[in-house]
Order: C-alpha cells, then sequence, then structure tokens
C-alpha cells in the first residue's frame, strides 16, 4: 500500500497541473531584493487573486504558493532554489526532547483564537519586533497588516499567546477543514528565552489535531539560516522539490 503522502501527492497531482495551465496567464515576474539577505535579486512569480475556495486556496498551497495579502506567489529566483517550501502531518508529529523542553517553560502562556486585528495592542509588539529583529529594513506594522496580512481570497485569523494580560506572541494563519497555512508570526523579542517560535509551531500542530486538520504548510525553509533552521527539527516533515513532496523522518 501506499504511504499516505504518496498516494495523496498521485491524488492531487492531476487537480494541480491543470491549476497551473488555468492561471499562468494571470501570473508576472517581479523582481526585488532578497527577503532572506542573500546577494541576488529575488523573483516573485505573483499573481492577484479573488476570493478563492478552499479547495483551490490548498492546490496552491500544495503547489508550494505563500499568501501575501490578495496574491498568491511562489519564489523563482534564477541558480538559487534555497526557499523550499516545509509542511507537516500533524498526526505524524512527535515532539523530541528539546520541543517538550519548550513546552514546559511555556506551561503557563495561554493561547486564544481571534479574527486579524489591527488593533493598537498588535501593532505595538509587532513594531517591537520588527525594529529588534530587522532595524535596517525600514518596515512598519501598519504596512505589514495592510499590505501582507489583511485578505479577501481566504479566511484569515490570528492565535494571540498570552501571559496573564500581556500579549507576548500573534499568529497569523490562513485556515481550512482540510489546512492550516502558518502566514506571519511575531513576538516580544524580551520573550525570546522562550524559543517562541518553536512554541508557535506546538500550538499550531496541536490546534490541527484538536481541529482534524491533515496539513500545516510553515512557509519556507532554507537550510543554514538561522531565523528559519528550527523548522527541520518538526519531525517528520515534507520538503517540496523538484515538483514533489519529499518526506523527511
Amino acid at each position: 500500500m501506499l504511504k499516505n503522502h504518496e498516494r495523496d501527492q498521485r491524488q492531487q497531482l492531476p487537480e494541480n497541473q491543470a491549476l497551473e495551465a488555468a492561471i499562468e496567464q494571470y501570473f508576472v515576474d517581479v523582481t526585488s531584493r532578497c527577503p532572506y539577505g542573500m546577494d541576488q535579486q529575488a523573483i516573485y512569480h505573483q499573481g492577484m487573486c479573488g476570493r478563492l475556495d478552499d479547495r483551490t486556496m490548498g492546490s496552491f498551497l500544495a503547489q508550494g504558493y505563500r499568501r501575501n495579502g490578495n496574491a498568491m506567489y511562489n519564489m523563482r529566483c534564477p541558480g538559487c532554489s534555497l526557499c523550499v517550501p516545509i509542511r507537516i502531518r500533524p498526526e505524524q508529529f512527535t515532539a523530541n526532547r528539546n520541543q517538550r523542553r519548550v513546552l514546559k517553560k511555556n506551561r503557563d502562556v495561554v493561547a486564544g483564537v481571534a479574527p486579524l486585528t489591527m488593533s493598537r495592542e498588535n501593532l505595538n509588539l509587532l513594531e517591537s519586533f520588527l525594529t529588534t529583529r530587522f532595524p535596517e529594513s525600514n518596515n512598519h506594522a501598519e504596512g505589514y497588516y495592510t499590505g501582507f496580512f489583511i485578505t479577501s481570497i481566504t479566511r484569515c485569523f490570528e492565535i494571540r499567546y498570552r501571559v496573564g494580560e500581556q500579549l507576548i506572541g500573534v499568529a497569523v494563519v490562513d485556515g481550512a477543514p482540510g489546512w492550516l497555512n502558518a502566514v506571519y508570526f511575531y513576538f516580544d523579542p524580551e520573550q525570546s528565552w522562550r524559543s517562541p517560535g518553536t512554541m508557535n509551531i506546538l500550538y499550531l500542530l496541536n490546534f490541527c489535531r484538536n481541529q482534524q486538520i491533515d496539513l500545516l504548510y510553515l512557509g519556507y525553509w532554507i537550510k543554514d539560516l538561522g531565523g528559519m533552521d528550527y523548522k527541520k527539527h518538526f519531525r517528520p516533515h515534507e520538503l517540496l522539490v523538484d515538483g514533489s513532496w519529499q518526506l523527511k523522518r
């Protein structure tokens, strides 16, 4: 018998290929500075979208596309294939020793699901995060919400992490019965000792299990890039390489 991920790929391949052929005429290549600090320019293959049903959005994600506002995109940088889409099947995941330690030191954190909200509390936290983590980027919190997070093409919401009354982190996610797409996560820089990136993924995995969601998409993984390297420790996971999802245990 085929393993689950192999069977799913065979079933989805014709649908994904048909979608890509149908939409290609609406996509353009946009050149920009590499968002991950590489020397060469990045090329975003992107197109603006109207409202997408859950199945179509899931097909985009299965092909390695990401969402930026109302645009879907993937990276087509010449001579570079470092951006590798990564996803997890929550029912297969088992926490390792370090991840269990992260859970233990975050026992005082309470998570709550909420609508996507450009509140002053959220903006202040995001501004602090951007200023500390990306001091040379000149990005601002309101621009992130209006240009990146807020969307009309799919269902988007927030998961807010608090210790008492203090907001310490916010995950922006797109969701449907069959998949969850982690769009962005920001947190209080003073709470870095909590390993908040790992904490967030552990919560998202638990959320998916509770809601019986089959796939959690984590965006891109880039080998040896410090801000993304922790994703590879969530095993088993799947990487999209040469158009095929490959299982890594």
